[in-house]
């Protein structure tokens, strides 16, 4: 029974690491097995994981060289994100998280938000969208017909299947 539970331990282990491999392969352009620190935000995010970017920061803190270089090697990598993985950390918000906090800045109660609206809240408060980000956010989010942002709808597209 032990030895079962050994090898299902290794195996998700195995399994948690050809993810992490495979997401960090996607953007070693050089195959040196290093990635341009700029993009470990999306490969982290990539494998499912939503973290503030104080906390990715605080991540890059920890697999950085010494004297950064711009680069992340994966031999620094690999350990902290399946340390992250294993640990089920910055798991993104659920679909009703989510519709509740559309709901709360909907003051006026009708189910949706002006694109107004939404582009003051995501640049004003919190984490500030980028101009690109919120460009992006946009062009999924409003509605067509009506110009405005239909949460209900829009919810589920910002959600991640668990896997």
């Amino acid at each position: 029974m032990a030895d079962e539970a050994k090898e299902n331990a290794e195996s998700m282990m195995q399994e948690i690491q050809k993810k992490i491999t495979d997401a960090f392969d996607v953007f070693d352009h050089e195959s040196n097995k290093t990635v341009d620190v700029r993009e470990v935000g999306t490969i982290i995010r990539s494998l499912g994981c939503c973290p503030s970017e104080a906390e990715l920061h605080d991540i890059l803190a920890d697999i950085e060289e010494e004297e950064p270089t711009g680069y992340i090697k994966f031999e620094k990598f690999l350990p902290t994100m399946t340390h992250i993985l294993l640990e089920r950390r910055y798991k993104p918000a659920t679909e009703d998280v989510l519709l509740k906090a559309f709901k709360v800045l909907d003051s006026q109660n009708n189910g949706h938000l002006t694109e107004e609206e939404l582009v003051k809240y995501m640049t004003e408060e919190g984490e500030p969208f980028t101009q690109e980000e919120m460009l992006e956010m946009l062009s999924a989010a409003v509605d067509p017909d009506s110009k405005n942002i239909m949460y209900k709808d829009f919810v589920p597209l910002m959600t991640i299947e668990e896997t």
